[in-house]
């Protein structure tokens, strides 16, 4: 354990002190895009980002490969070299991207060449272990097809969710962390070697995002563009492969320790829990899709209509909806680790539940507009005030209007647009923009 704190904490130095250089490097370069129509940050910001992210991989691989335990992972396993080779092709076509805006296409076919990159190096799906049936071996076609897609699914999906400033990081660290646990259960616990390659690569994802989260939190001033969101999507991918279809089902619920693994690990577990990480990235990539092609759209044509921009419509501020964001992602990863660790407690089941209430209490918390009662006025925010108005005259029409005193008298803003309780949508964000360039 001491090894993999050792290899989060300098991934995590290295992409933080690096990302204030590379910031300055973006700015230098012009890998500052204007703003768009989907956008929600008022100012043009640097991306890049994932250049800093993307040095950190590199560092956290080269102190566990001289580390004593660690070390010898790399001597076993031809794991560590397939992600850096994989890791290193969608970095470098997530720059151009960042630079030059390169089709959606060109993009597609990089992602599908980097996980053939990997899977050529050994890094793919063996196996699967399925309900009911037992491990199901695959052919060597059939291990490819199934690796290059979930590779190309879980890049699109966080790069999909990398809409809000911090929401990328913030989930696939949340993710990252509840998949290390439970890949270090395995491979502590049960003594299974085909484990550690899994857990490396989430503690060292943990560090990248991390180290990059200072920086990125609103108001972000660097955005980690698809350089960051593809490398970090395709590292939690490698994760997923590797404890999936590397690991050998039979070593967990086989021989004399059968029962005691089945109590304590469900067999549908080392398929469902890489599937749950990227569970809320995943539906948002869904329902992009559907919306899309309903549209009569290319699935990669850009809107707003993405799960975070869904928040921010109903009158969620910029933080409080990627806080909500959090909370899902670790309520869904943390309980499938819970349940994956005692499947027959009820407390579990009636934790996720009450959980899951108060989520979308949550959810639903713009559209209630709380009030608090007149003694608790002093300590609570001013949006949960009770307003006190008096009685105003008529304005005179013929006498001067006072722009500061015009406005105590504008019209009340409906939910979704910029102003109720720190919201950002764009409507009114676009026409201030425009202003300012035009003086």
């Amino acid at each position: 354990m001491r090894e993999y704190l050792l290899t989060l904490c300098i991934t995590a130095a290295v992409t933080y002190l690096l990302t204030g250089p590379v910031r300055k490097f973006a700015i230098v370069a012009g890998a500052m895009p204007e703003i768009r129509a989907r956008d929600v940050h008022r100012e043009p910001t640097p991306r890049l980002g994932g250049i800093a992210m993307f040095f950190g991989l590199c560092a956290g691989l080269l102190t566990a490969d001289h580390l004593t335990n660690l070390g010898q992972l790399f001597e076993r396993s031809n794991e560590p070299r397939a992600l850096l080779s994989g890791a290193a092709l969608i970095w470098l076509i997530g720059v151009l991207d960042d630079k030059f805006e390169i089709d959606a296409l060109i993009k597609l076919g990089g992602q599908m060449i980097a996980a053939g990159v990997m899977v050529m190096q050994g890094l793919t799906i063996l196996w699967l272990p399925v309900p009911g049936v037992g491990t199901v071996a695959l052919t060597q076609w059939q291990g490819t097809l199934l690796t290059v897609a979930l590779v190309v699914i879980t890049i699109n999906a966080v790069n999909f969710v990398d809409g809000l400033d911090g929401l990328a990081a913030g989930m696939v660290c949340i993710a990252s962390a509840a998949f290390f646990m439970y890949a270090y259960r395995i491979w502590y616990s049960y003594g299974i070697e085909a484990a550690a390659p899994a857990t490396l690569f989430a503690a060292i994802l943990m560090g990248m995002c991390l180290g990059f989260l200072p920086h990125n939190m609103h108001p972000a001033r660097i955005f980690m563009g698809d350089s960051g969101s593809m490398l970090i999507g395709l590292v939690l991918a490698a994760g997923a492969i590797s404890i999936t279809g590397q690991v050998d089902p039979d070593s967990l619920f086989g021989g004399s320790e059968r029962s005691t693994v089945h109590q304590m690990v469900p067999v549908y577990i080392p398929l469902v829990m890489p599937l749950t990480i990227i569970a809320i990235p995943a539906a948002d990539l869904i329902l992009a899709i559907v919306r899309r092609t309903w549209r009569g759209q290319s699935p990669f044509a850009a809107d707003r209509g993405h799960l975070h921009h869904r928040l921010l419509e109903i009158g969620h501020s910029h933080s409080r909806a990627v806080l909500i964001m959090y909370f899902w992602s670790a309520l869904i990863g943390f309980g499938a680790l819970a349940y994956s660790v005692h499947s027959a407690s009820m407390w579990i089941v009636m934790s996720v539940v009450i959980l899951s209430t108060l989520g979308l209490v949550l959810l639903l918390l713009p559209r209630f507009t709380p009030r608090a009662p007149r003694w608790a006025e002093a300590v609570v925010p001013p949006r949960y005030r009770r307003r006190r108005t008096a009685p105003a005259a008529a304005p005179d029409a013929s006498a001067p209007v006072d722009p500061e005193s015009a406005d105590d008298h504008r019209a009340p803003i409906a939910a979704g647009v910029s102003g109720v309780n720190g919201a950002t949508a764009v409507g009114p964000r676009a026409r201030l923009v425009d202003r300012s360039r035009s003086r």
